[in-house]
């Protein structure tokens, strides 16, 4: 067998395999014969086939398996062992079904990488952002999280994210209880202003108390929604739009979030075993926490400004285009408009891979392994279970690891956070502290 090249372009290779009979004749006779021991071949007892039956029968359809897998199988050695980055996958030039018995040739085009002067060091000079954190910002984040972990209980006094309890009664147009019959009542009502689609109507609840009555329109409340209206007044859905009236509530209970104490039970809900005691630690935690959210968006808009950068300077490369399309377009309706769309994606793809080879970046199975405990971690305390033991997020963790696609998904997301870390490590961050309307206005610019 013999695997000739011509470089076409250079992104643009076509392998020529020139292949004997006597590369896949010894093959074809072993699988037949094989063919022959282990199937059952009608009107013959199995194993007793003679071979002249086995080749006439079947023998076209196993030269033309074999032959296929012996070429596809030197193209892929051919590529390992000559480095040849290529794009995809062997695109054969000619596609056959069959082939007959004798010395043949095929070929393949190779769409290949862009191979493109890249190498990122402390001379390149960029623009990093940080935000500062403001006290605004640890009141405001203190606030909530005070408000998240803290209970519900019966209050004296209507507050903003309140629940009202009490009876609902329908009425009439000049604003007497409606007492005919099918008149609408809810002896067991709950209503939720701050989630009223109409504010008006949700102010006419403010200050109110225990005992108070209060008459607003739930139609307007919910902006005609059917099914808000249904919950609302235990009524229809099929009905519940075209219900218009006012209502009055008399308020039998109002249910009140108090915010959370600072002490240690809270301390260890929010932050976990023996990491803070005291006000000060606490207000430091928390503007680190901010520190850390906000930071993320510092590294985006680096990532952007870097990215950008790249392609003013290598957006211009040359691509196997043809090949590409053939590969990767050609189920889609217009290949070429297809093409055009993803162009400016590939072309980041090839400048991610460049940089990745030229810093050499490569993710462990510890490192995947990590990153799925921190986003399990994460997701739980989003619902406000911070500090779970490590043996259960690990376990949690390893069972999205079984899922190829979540495993395929964080190993990217590994490697690119990697080349990123990598990246601001090696160049020059000129950086600057801003505020966060300042650096609003200039992502927007960017």
């Amino acid at each position: 067998m013999k695997i000739t090249k011509d470089e076409i372009s250079p992104v643009d290779v076509r392998l020529t395999v020139a292949i004997e009979e006597n590369d896949y004749k010894d093959d074809v006779t072993k699988k037949l014969k094989e063919l022959g021991r282990t199937h059952v071949i009608p009107g013959f007892r199995k194993g007793h086939v003679p071979f002249g039956e086995l080749k006439r029968r079947f023998g076209k359809q196993m030269t033309s398996d074999v032959i296929n897998d012996v070429v596809y199988r030197a193209v892929v050695d051919y590529i390992t062992e000559n480095n040849l980055p290529v794009m995809g996958h062997p695109l054969p030039v000619e596609v056959k079904e069959a082939f007959e018995d004798g010395d043949q040739e095929f070929k393949y085009d190779l769409a290949l990488i862009p191979q493109l002067d890249i190498k990122p060091s402390n001379e390149d000079h960029y623009p990093y952002y940080e935000i500062e954190v403001t006290d605004e910002m640890i009141e405001e984040q203190d606030k909530n999280m005070r408000k998240r972990f803290g209970k519900q209980e019966p209050g004296q006094e209507m507050t903003e994210d309140g629940v009202v309890k009490g009876t609902l009664m329908q009425l009439n147009e000049d604003g007497s209880v409606n007492s005919n019959e099918g008149a609408i009542q809810v002896t067991d009502g709950i209503v939720f202003p701050l989630y009223f689609k109409d504010k008006e109507e949700a102010a006419k609840f403010n200050g109110k108390k225990p005992g108070d009555k209060v008459v607003f329109n739930p139609w307007k409340a919910a902006a005609g929604d059917a099914g808000e209206l249904a919950s609302m007044l235990h009524v229809d859905k099929a009905i519940a739009g075209d219900v218009k009236s006012d209502f009055e509530m008399a308020i039998s209970e109002i249910i009140v979030n108090v915010p959370a104490e600072l002490n240690d039970e809270y301390y260890k809900m929010v932050f976990g075993e023996d990491k803070v005691h005291n006000e000060e630690e606490y207000r430091n935690a928390i503007k680190d926490m901010i520190a850390a959210e906000l930071s993320q968006n510092s590294h985006i808009l680096f990532r952007n400004q870097f990215d950008k950068c790249m392609m003013e300077k290598f957006g211009s490369m040359t691509l196997p285009s043809e090949t590409i399309k053939k590969l990767f377009f050609a189920e889609a309706e217009n290949a070429d408009e297809a093409y055009n769309a993803q162009e400016a994606g590939i072309k980041h793809e090839i400048i991610e891979t460049n940089l990745l080879k030229a810093l050499d970046i490569k993710v462990e199975a510890d490192e995947v392994m990590q990153m799925a405990k921190y986003l399990t971690g994460r997701q739980f305390a989003q619902y406000g279970m911070a500090g779970i033991d490590d043996e259960i997020i690990t376990r949690y963790a390893k069972e999205q690891l079984e899922k190829p696609e979540i495993r395929q998904q964080l190993t990217q997301q590994v490697l690119t956070s990697k080349l990123y870390d990598t990246i601001e490590k090696t160049v020059t961050l000129d950086k600057k502290t801003v505020s966060l309307d300042e650096f609003k206005s200039i992502a927007q610019e960017a």
